[in-house]
C-alpha cells in the first residue's frame, strides 16, 4: 500500500512529518518488532511496559524500513511521521493496510476471568459440525481451518491479529472466535475488529497487577460490550452469564440484544437436572427453541456453564439444537483444561490450567463430588503478576485438597521463595509442603498416592514451558505426569 494512503487513515494524530516521503513511497508489511522488518516495511515504534521500541528505530532502518511511526524525536534518514500515540494509531493503520479483514466474517468474541478458551473451543466444534468453515484465536493456539499455530498471547497484538485475520479470509474462513482479554481491551489491541457476538463468562479476582481494582478490571471487560456497535447489514448479540452478578452492569452499556444463560436462575438458556459423574455430565439444555438433554465428557459445574454460553451463542446464529447436541456430546477435552492424564494404579492425575482462586476453586469442588480417595494439589503461582491472590490462592488450596504441595508456577524475574511466601505466609493449615522444584513435587504427590486418590496438578495447564529469571525452559506438566506414573509402575 501506499504511505500517503495508508497516513490518511491517521492524518488527526499526525504532529509532523520529517525527511517527506514520496507519493509513490510503498509500504511491504507493519512491524512493531525490529528483528521482523524487512526490507520495504514500515516500523512502528511502541514503548511497552520493558521495552521502547524508538530505541530500535536505528536497527530497524538497517533492516530495510523505509519509514517509521513515533512519538518523540529520533534520528534516521528515512522518512519519519510524528503521531501524538502510536498505540492508538497502529489498530486504525492495520486495519486499513490489511483492509478490514473482520467484516468479511462472523467474529464472535468471549470474554471473562475463567472459561473463554474452552468456550471458544466449544463454538468451534458446534460451527464446524455446522458445515462452516472456522478460525480461533486464543490462549492455546490459532487455528485456521484445521491448520493450528501456537499463540504468543490471548490476544495478540494489533499488528499480529490483522495479519491473521487477513490470512483467514484470504482462506475463505467464515466464523471465527476469539478469546479476548481485558489487557487487549484496555490497551485497544481489538480496535477495529467488528465483533458480531460478544460473549461473557465470569469476572473473578484477576490481573490486579495491572488493573489495580476491580471496579477497573470490570470497566475493561465492560468495553467488549459497549463498543459493540451497530450494524445494517447484520445483526449483533450480545450473551450473558446471569449467574455472575457483573452481568447486571454490563447489560446496562451495551444497546445490542442480550441472550442470557444461567445454572440457577431464569433465563434464556438454563440447564435443568444437572448430574455429574467421573465421566461426564448430563444436564436438560432449555432454550427459546426447544430441549434437549445433553450428556458431555466434560466434567464440572463449571463446565455446565461454559456449555451455556457456546449454546446460547450458537443460537443467537441460529444453528439447530440437534448440531449443538452433537458437538457437545462429542468434544475432545480441551489441551490443559481438567485434562486427564491415563490413569495407572487406581489413581486418577489431572492437569488444568487453573491459575485464579475461583477456578482452582471451581476444580477442586468438581473432584471433591467424585474422589474416592485423598486430593492432592500441586499448585503455584506465576511471578510478576497479581500478588493479591497469592494468599487466596493458598488458603484455597487448603481448604479444598486433602494434601497440597505449593510449588514454582511461572516465577518469571521474581525469585519463587517470596512467591511461594506470599501464598502461605497467613495460612492456619498444616495440610501443607513446600517444593520449589516442580518437577519433584509432581513426582512426590504421585510417589506418594494411593488407590483411588486424585492429583491435580494446577496452574500451567497447556503451558510447555516454565520461565524462570526471564528464561523459558522445556516444562509440560502432562508429560512429568506421564514420567512420574511410569516410574511409579517401576
Amino acid at each position: 500500500m501506499k504511505l500517503n494512503v495508508l497516513l490518511q487513515t491517521v492524518s488527526l494524530h499526525i504532529k509532523k512529518i520529517v525527511n517527506k516521503p514520496s507519493c509513490e513511497l510503498t509500504i511491504r508489511n507493519l512491524v512493531t518488532n525490529h528483528l521482523h522488518v524487512r526490507c520495504g516495511d514500515l516500523f512502528i515504534c511502541l514503548k511497552g511496559a520493558t521495552v521502547d521500541g524508538h530505541q530500535f528505530a536505528r536497527a530497524a532502518v538497517q533492516k530495510g524500513a523505509v519509514a517509521i511511526i513515533a512519538e518523540r524525536f529520533i534520528k534516521v534518514s528515512v522518512p519519519v511521521i510524528y503521531v501524538d500515540s502510536t498505540h492508538k494509531v497502529l489498530p486504525k493503520l492495520v486495519n486499513e493496510f490489511y483492509q478490514y479483514p473482520s467484516q468479511n466474517f462472523t467474529l464472535f468474541g468471549v470474554t471473562g476471568t475463567n472459561g473463554k478458551t474452552t468456550v471458544s473451543y466449544l463454538l468451534n466444534d458446534i460451527f464446524s459440525l455446522y458445515n462452516h468453515h472456522t478460525g480461533l484465536i486464543g490462549t492455546i493456539e490459532i487455528k485456521i481451518n484445521n491448520k493450528n499455530m501456537p499463540s504468543q498471547l490471548t490476544t495478540p497484538d494489533p499488528a499480529t491479529l490483522q495479519k491473521i485475520m487477513a490470512k483467514m479470509v484470504e482462506h475463505k474462513v467464515d466464523t471465527v472466535f476469539m478469546e479476548v482479554s481485558s489487557h487487549a481491551l484496555s490497551l485497544g489491541r481489538i480496535h477495529g475488529c467488528d465483533f458480531d457476538v460478544a460473549i461473557f463468562t465470569n469476572l473473578t479476582q484477576d490481573h490486579l497487577d495491572f488493573h489495580q481494582t476491580m471496579e477497573n478490571y470490570l470497566h475493561a471487560k465492560s468495553l467488549l460490550f459497549s463498543q459493540l456497535g451497530s450494524s445494517l447489514k447484520r445483526q449483533k448479540y450480545v450473551v450473558l452469564n446471569l449467574d455472575d452478578p457483573a452481568s447486571e452492569f454490563l447489560m446496562t452499556v451495551t444497546a445490542q440484544p442480550v441472550l442470557t444463560y444461567s445454572c440457577k436462575k431464569h433465563a434464556h438458556v438454563i440447564a435443568k437436572d444437572i448430574e455429574i459423574t467421573t465421566t461426564y455430565t448430563k444436564f436438560l439444555l432449555v432454550t427459546p427453541v426447544g430441549e434437549v438433554v445433553i450428556r458431555s465428557p466434560l466434567i464440572g459445574m463449571f463446565n455446565v456453564s461454559n456449555m451455556l454460553a457456546a449454546a446460547t451463542a450458537a443460537i443467537a446464529k441460529d444453528v439447530p439444537l440437534p448440531v449443538i447436541k452433537s458437538a457437545l456430546e462429542n468434544v475432545e477435552n480441551v489441551p490443559g483444561r481438567f485434562e486427564v492424564i491415563e490413569p495407572k494404579d487406581k489413581i486418577t492425575v489431572i492437569v488444568d490450567y487453573a491459575h485464579t482462586p475461583d477456578s482452582l476453586k471451581n476444580v477442586l469442588q468438581t473432584i471433591q463430588s467424585f474422589a474416592i480417595g485423598k486430593i492432592s494439589l500441586v499448585v503455584g503461582t506465576g511471578g510478576d503478576r497479581d500478588r493479591k491472590k497469592r494468599p487466596l490462592m493458598g488458603e484455597v488450596a487448603v481448604q479444598y485438597a486433602d494434601e497440597v504441595t505449593f510449588t514454582s508456577d511461572n516465577p518469571r524475574t521474581e525469585e519463587p521463595e517470596q512467591i511461594l511466601k506470599d501464598m502461605v505466609n497467613n495460612l492456619q493449615a498444616s495440610n501443607y509442603t513446600i517444593e520449589i522444584d516442580r518437577k519433584k513435587a509432581i513426582h512426590r504427590a504421585i510417589q506418594f498416592a494411593e488407590q483411588d486418590d486424585v492429583i491435580l496438578i494446577a496452574g500451567k495447564g497447556h503451558e510447555t514451558y516454565q520461565e524462570i529469571h526471564g528464561v523459558k525452559y522445556d516444562f509440560d506438566d502432562r508429560k512429568i505426569a506421564k514420567e512420574a506414573l511410569n516410574k511409579r509402575e517401576k
